[in-house]
């Protein structure tokens, strides 16, 4: 059931209905900021126009997607963003040194609180990857349709009704289209966006789908390139000298009998591998690249130091069947994400929970861990949430990524009154997030 015009009248209108709408919410103390705002006729009517805007926002969705982002070229999607952002009333709407695109929306209240709303530019596809939208089978085909086109389109659905409607806040809202969420970007663009940026109060990512699953907690991951190196030779000449590959492979084959805890959540990979020059040739060099992952960072360590002493161990046994000591490995460390968790009684948390509830009028929603933008702001103490753009969608990081537009509109809608709560309607309700003290 969607928040239409005639639904909140009928919900607002009687001491009754008034009831109804409260047990529906089930909030805590600070609910009826909730019901004010919602029961504003100018929220009313933003909350309307989101709807209205559903066909415009996919058709800006697919627009987005045929435009490639890929790992550390994002320029051209940054450049048509910064524009779609100026059309929509930030003239001064800017692109920052690392390549993030910035808006910056003025509350009442000085400048503070200060909250940055986020979605990523950056796909995980590599340069010449086929970005065409297709239709099939009754749902939208793209690499990156969902993941995260949507979350940019409904963060400029978002900026058009909030501007639209004059809809005025207390705090200040900061709009970002991040570079480097994805790959080995690092995160590089919400480290420089908390480095460039001191007096942020709270932080919101839109990546992925649902409304209703809420990300709170950061998902540490560290990722190493190993490099082995040994003297190399023909396979049959110089047969007995060690391998790089049967190294790299000896590392594998221990890596794989790892057993990290399920819980908390603890994870690896080896994602990729290459080496050697040729079929009839002892390999002289051969990589690999690893990915760890947990929602602690005291396991994601563990992992990590038994990792490295089980490649050192590898390279050890490789040198020790030729009876050498040519072979040697070289760790690198090419991706660090710090871990982090918002507790559930966080403003931040709490709103999410009030909005997802008003929008679907259904079950709170879930909370779990996963590696987004926020995780920066976690490790940082701020507080920091991701939420979902809606719709529905699935093959994520694949050619077939697939999207459909079901209840699409759910997803401004929730970020427009998670948004409203932090910040504060103007002249209505006060901030629910602070401002933070080692930031004043």
């Amino acid at each position: 059931m969607t928040l239409t015009r005639s639904i909140l009248a009928i919900a607002f209108a009687a001491v009754a209905q008034h009831a109804l709408v409260q047990q529906a919410l089930a909030q805590p103390a600070s609910a009826p900021d909730l019901e004010a705002i919602l029961a504003h006729p100018k929220i009313v009517k933003t909350l309307d126009d989101i709807k209205a805007d559903d066909e415009r926002a996919f058709a800006e969705q697919k627009r987005i997607t045929e435009i490639p982002a890929p790992p550390f070229k994002e320029k051209i999607r940054a450049e048509y963003y910064q524009k779609r952002m100026q059309e929509l009333g930030f003239k001064d709407a800017s692109i920052d040194s690392e390549g993030n695109v910035i808006a910056l929306r003025k509350g009442s209240g000085g400048g503070r609180p200060k909250l940055v709303v986020s979605a990523h530019l950056d796909t995980v596809f590599p340069e010449g990857t086929d970005v065409t939208v297709k239709e099939k089978d009754g749902a939208i085909v793209a690499p990156g349709i969902g993941d995260d086109s949507r979350g940019l389109a409904t963060m400029l659905s978002l900026i058009k009704v909030m501007n639209e409607n004059q809809i005025a806040t207390v705090g200040d809202i900061m709009f970002v289209g991040t570079v480097g969420e994805e790959e080995l970007g690092n995160l590089r663009g919400v480290k420089a966006l908390f480095r460039d940026h001191t007096d942020i109060d709270g932080f919101i990512s839109i990546d992925g789908l649902g409304i209703t699953r809420v990300v709170n907690q950061a998902t540490g991951s560290h990722r190493y390139e190993f490099i082995f190196k040994g003297p190399g030779g023909h396979s049959f000449q110089e047969f007995g000298l060690p391998s790089a590959t049967h190294a790299m492979g000896r590392a594998i084959a221990k890596i794989s009998e790892l057993q990290p805890p399920s819980n908390p959540k603890t994870t690896f990979t080896v994602g990729t591998v290459t080496g050697g020059t040729s079929v009839n040739a002892i390999a002289a060099e051969a990589r690999m690249a690893v990915d760890m992952r947990s929602n602690s960072t005291d396991e994601l360590l563990k992992l990590e130091a038994r990792l490295l002493d089980l490649v050192k161990e590898a390279v050890a046994d490789e040198n020790a069947r030729w009876k050498s000591d040519k072979m040697t490995v070289e760790a690198k460390l090419i991706g660090d994400r710090p871990a982090g968790i918002v507790a559930m009684d966080s403003p931040i948390v709490l709103a999410t929970q009030r909005a997802v509830s008003a929008v679907t009028r259904g079950p709170r929603p879930t909370f779990a861990g996963s590696s987004t933008d926020s995780n920066i702001a976690m490790s940082l103490g701020i507080p920091a949430v991701t939420i979902g753009g809606g719709g529905e969608g699935g093959n994520w990081h694949s050619r077939n990524e697939w999207y459909k537009p079901v209840n699409a509109w759910y997803g401004p809608q929730n970020a427009l009154l998670t948004v409203l709560i932090l910040t504060g309607l103007d002249g209505v309700t006060k901030p629910a997030l602070d401002v933070r003290k080692a930031a004043k």
